[in-house]
């Protein structure tokens, strides 16, 4: 059979864009020879709805969306996915489903088993799991049709303990199938692609037919989808894949051995270009989506600024970037100077506007309240909030998207000024360690090195101790130890869920993991304040993280 493969970037809740985008999917795809057409999870309605399926006539408006599809669907079939209404009276109000259209009408539905209800899921807030899977026969191809996390029950996956034993690959191995598809919105993380692809392949092996895997692209919030749908034979060799963190059309023969394998140049790709691919995708999807064009990045002449600044040219383009240098009486010349090149180097356009007065009045203003009380934190985050006061001016005036700067290490431990330096529409690094500030700074580098163009980071910024600047000679490493250290007990904190006791069992230091651990737990507030920040680990601040802000359990 040559599967019609609809790797499509679709808006949650635009039902009549999304509706276009599919049926000129299914289009392209047809006049391509596709003989069955796949589309990703909950592609009508874009993933995922939250409480949007809650509001009174959405799921209504999907359905009516849903059949305006079918009637576009000729007499190639295509399996969609979508909300379908519980009509029976019991259980939750929806099922997530897959839908077989063929000769204009939906000719029949299956529907998902296992429902997440982990780390940024919770599907069982909305829908009611199906109780065995479904085979749909076409032409007498028996296709077995399984959605998103009914594939997630291999031994290596931890959360297959949360179905009680439910696998509905094996109840697809009793049917004998000819062919198995995966509709799926799996968002991207470091690191996840080549388990997916483990599960496909070993898929394929264990049901000795075919497996199809085809997966949303595109931002939608703080999540990343990355697509890399493909394709595995029976023997587990992958015959086709899509290019990752890109909308694509791919037509596959599920005969095709090893030697007819066609992937997309970027299926596999370094770690540093996911990262880079899947910043810029999730930027650009949340501003264009949202309705920003032009984006507003405040420029330091450090390494964060610099790498925003970087992602935000890729995702907006050099004409539709704003830079701002604020320099205060502190700021170093090198600083400024780094700022100005960077700028340079991007082709952007670059404003300066001083603080140094308004910070001197705003001390002044202060001055009689405080008498008395020796300076401290308090003055540097009045240059902080100055900052974020006049940044956020620029973004009303100019209607351009704030960008904040801040890293995964910074946020975890508190080292950024709520109101100041967290000002913004969107964090687009939140979820990148320092570390991996430096590693992405010099892939970026080095990428535009192998494609002929000047460097646009300084190497200054990257060589230099990080500062925020907020008093002379200050170094981010006067109050926190060195980033490698940082972020290899962040990671086992925040990630792993290490206690206190496993970090000091592995060799950290026992005052610098306690001095840590107290700053992640004491900042919690400043997180839940945060703007919005695009995902790239398995665990980030915001949704998948739900830790309370007053508690004090000390492990």
């Amino acid at each position: 059979m040559r599967l019609g493969l609809a790797q499509i970037n679709t808006t949650v809740g635009d039902l009549a864009g999304n509706r276009r985008r599919i049926l000129d999917a299914y289009s392209a795809l047809v006049a391509r020879g596709a003989e069955l057409v796949v589309f990703p999870e909950l592609v009508t309605c874009g993933y995922p709805p939250r409480d949007l399926l809650f509001k009174r006539h959405f799921v209504a408006d999907v359905e009516a969306s849903m059949r305006e599809i079918a009637s576009g669907i000729g007499d190639v079939p295509a399996l969609v996915g979508t909300v379908e209404t519980n009509t029976s009276g019991t259980g939750r109000p929806f099922f997530n489903s897959a839908v077989f259209c063929l000769g204009g009408t939906i000719q029949s539905v299956a529907r998902k088993c296992l429902l997440p209800t982990y780390d940024v899921f919770d599907e069982d807030r909305y829908f009611e799991p199906a109780a065995q899977t479904t085979v749909i026969v076409h032409q007498g191809i028996r296709i077995g049709v399984t959605i998103c996390e009914d594939i997630w029950t291999h031994p290596m996956i931890s959360t297959r303990r949360l179905y009680n034993g439910l696998e509905p690959l094996k109840q697809l191995a009793t049917q004998k199938c000819d062919l198995m598809v995966n509709l799926s919105a799996s968002p991207w993380n470091h690191g996840k692609s080549g388990v997916r692809q483990t599960l496909v392949t070993d898929a394929a092996r264990a049901l000795g037919c075919p497996v199809a895997y085809v997966n949303a692209v595109g931002g939608n919030d703080e999540l990343i989808f990355d697509g890399r749908s493909l394709v595995s034979d029976p023997s587990g060799s992958v015959v086709a894949g899509l290019a990752a963190f890109a909308e694509d059309l791919g037509i596959a023969e599920t005969n095709a051995g090893p030697l007819g394998a066609v992937l997309s140049p970027s299926f596999e790709q370094p770690d540093m270009a996911d990262i880079h691919a899947a910043l810029t995708l999730g930027l650009r999807d949340y501003a264009h989506k949202v309705g920003f064009k032009t984006a507003l990045v405040a420029l330091s002449g450090g390494i964060d600024s610099a790498v925003v600044g970087a992602i935000a040219v890729a995702a907006f383009g050099r004409e539709n970037v704003i830079g701002v240098s604020l320099p205060s009486e502190i700021s170093s010349q090198h600083s400024r100077d780094d700022a100005f090149l960077l700028a340079k180097n991007l082709g952007i356009r670059i404003e300066t506007i001083g603080i140094a007065d308004v910070v001197a009045r705003t001390e002044a203003a202060l001055a009689p309240v405080f008498k008395g009380r020796a300076r401290d934190v308090t003055e540097e985050n009045i240059q902080a909030r100055v900052r974020g006061v006049i940044m956020m001016a620029l973004s009303n005036k100019f209607g351009a998207l704030l960008l904040t700067t801040g890293n995964k290490s910074e946020m975890a431990v508190g080292y950024c000024t709520l109101y100041g330096d967290m000002c913004g529409g969107l964090a687009v690094i939140s979820d990148v360690f320092k570390t991996q500030v430096y590693a992405l700074s010099n892939w970026i580098n080095a990428d535009a090195r192998r494609s002929g163009r000047t460097p646009p980071i300084p190497q200054s910024s990257i060589d230099k101790l990080p500062s925020a600047e907020l008093r002379p000679n200050q170094t981010d490493q006067d109050s926190l130890p060195p980033y490698d250290l940082l972020d290899a007990i962040l990671k086992g904190y925040v990630e792993e869920g290490l206690s206190r006791r496993d970090l000091v069992a592995q060799g950290f230091s026992e005052s610098v993991v306690n001095d840590i651990v107290r700053k992640v737990d004491l900042n919690e507030y400043k997180r839940k304040q945060a703007a919005p920040g695009l995902k790239i680990t398995p665990l980030a601040f915001g949704v998948g993280r739900r830790i309370p802000i007053v508690q004090k359990y000390v492990n």
